[in-house]
Formats: C-alpha cells, structure tokens, sequence
C-alpha cells in the first residue's frame, strides 16, 4: 500500500498591543505563546498563535 507524508510548516503570529500590527513567520525553537518582545513602535509584541500548514503536493 502507498504511503504519503504530510509536509508541516510551522509558522508563529505576533501581535503587536500598540499598533495591531500582525506578523506571520516561521516558528522559531523557543517560541511559546504570550511570550512578550519589543514592536518597531515601541509598544509590546506578543505570541498569539503557533500552527503548522501543509505543504501542498
């Protein structure tokens, strides 16, 4: 029987509370969710959502 595996990308989305800005990138090793870092303006940035998309065959 053919056996297909499935391609999963992580990605991380980052929410800055000042200026909404929301920015999707490839997870990081050492990303947990509500981790907090520095936006471009100055505000808190935040770990809102870790999820992983298929890579279409």
């Amino acid at each position: 029987m053919f056996s297909k595996k499935e391609i999963i990308i992580p990605y991380t989305v980052v929410v800055c509370t000042g200026c909404q800005m929301t920015q999707k990138r490839e997870f990081v090793s050492g990303d947990v969710l509500f981790a907090e870092s520095k936006c471009s303006c100055g505000k808190t940035a935040r770990v809102e959502k870790i999820f992983g998309e298929a890579v279409p065959s």
